[in-house]
């Protein structure tokens, strides 16, 4: 009852100071509408815009289209943002770096530590993902979106990623042939993909567990029965990434 509370009280004010435990560093806040919280070392700077159950999260550092588009879009619609602090994909955390969009799972966390450092010691290894395990439980609760709300994840890609190879994960897809296969919009819920998929843009639908879990916050919202939409693109497309954040607000609340 005590976490529920927290929970809602830094939701509805952002700008008092919140710490939950000296000890477990999962969630520390102070300052103004522009605060921050910290999961597994990470600081995300929270910035808030009046009342909505909608939330927003840029989650690599190295994918700054994203991160300006997510800027943009806060200061004209409500809702909540979580912006990592960070200029790389990867971030330290401990003795070693890791993906912050591998760490939403035990599974996914136990393979982001081992990839960067295998030689972890056994003991060792399991009391960081301990650790992570009660760090991600307090992010969650404050990241998740209210009732009817949706989550939204921004990335961009400059590899070659591209939304034909979601297709196996995929259970319908809408890949519209007239639009770059490297802009494209990811989503859980199979109403939202209904409306997406009358729209301009690329989309696929995957609200099925896949069979080896990543790590990624789209799989953490599914098992949580959350509304989650990413919406990617090229690194520098900023006004197609714009469009497309601008297109979920205004069609799917």
């Amino acid at each position: 009852m005590r976490m529920i509370v927290i929970k809602y009280f830094f939701l509805s004010i952002l700008h008092l100071s919140i710490i939950f435990s000296k000890n477990n560093n999962a969630i520390q806040e102070k300052g103004s509408s522009n605060s921050f919280i910290t999961f597994a070392d990470i600081k995300f700077d929270v910035k808030e815009n009046g009342e909505s159950p909608n939330r927003f999260i840029w989650l690599h550092g190295d994918e700054q289209t994203a991160r300006m588009a997510l800027d943009d879009h806060i200061q004209e619609y409500k809702g909540i943002a979580f912006f990592i602090r960070s200029e790389t994909r990867e971030v330290p955390f401990k003795n070693t770096i890791i993906d912050p969009n591998r760490i939403f799972s035990r599974q996914g966390a136990y393979h982001a530590l081992k990839k960067f450092k295998p030689g972890w010691r056994s003991g060792t290894l399991q009391n960081s993902l301990d650790e992570l395990d009660k760090q991600r439980k307090l992010f969650l609760d404050i990241l998740m979106p209210g009732e009817n709300g949706i989550l939204v994840a921004l990335h961009n890609n400059f590899r070659g990623y591209n939304v034909n190879k979601e297709k196996d994960r995929s259970q319908r897809t809408s890949i519209k042939a007239d639009q770059n296969p490297r802009d494209f919009i990811i989503c859980t819920n199979e109403n939202d993909f209904e409306i997406i998929a009358s729209s301009p843009y690329n989309v696929v639908l995957q609200n099925l567990p896949p069979e080896q879990d990543d790590g990624s916050l789209s799989w953490e919202a599914l098992r949580q029965n959350i509304r989650y939409i990413n919406i990617e693109t090229r690194l520098g497309y900023l006004t197609k990434q714009k469009k497309m954040l601008r297109y979920i607000e205004e069609n799917l609340n």
